[in-house]
Parts: structure tokens; sequence; C-alpha cells
């Protein structure tokens, strides 16, 4: 008996992820999308506001 278990474990996998998929509510995810977005913009803006002003205090010093 000649088996190829990995052949099943990914078409159980792939089962599974259309599962999930198919229950995710797609209004929900695309909040969260753009909330995650925006707060990474923000954050990028005050890590780059904040080396820029670590540059400039070096530089006096």
């Amino acid at each position: 008996m000649d088996t190829k278990h990995s052949e099943s474990i990914g078409s159980n996998m792939l089962l599974t992820g259309c599962i999930f998929l198919a229950n995710i509510d797609l209004t929900g995810v695309v909040d969260y999308a753009v909330k995650a977005v925006i707060g990474g913009g923000i954050w990028l803006g005050f890590k780059m506001a904040a080396d820029y002003l670590e540059r400039k205090r070096s530089k006096v010093k």
C-alpha cells in the first residue's frame, strides 16, 4: 500500500484555508487594513522626525 502523505496534507491545508476564507468579513478586513496603513504612516512619521532631530542634535555637539 503506497500512500502519498504529503499530498493529503496539502489538500487538507487548502480545504482549511478555503473554509477560513469563506467565513471572513471583507469589510472588517478592509477596515483593519486601512487602520494599519494609517497607523504605520503615523509611526513612520514619528520615526523619521526622531531620527532627524537626533542627527540635528548630534551635529550641534
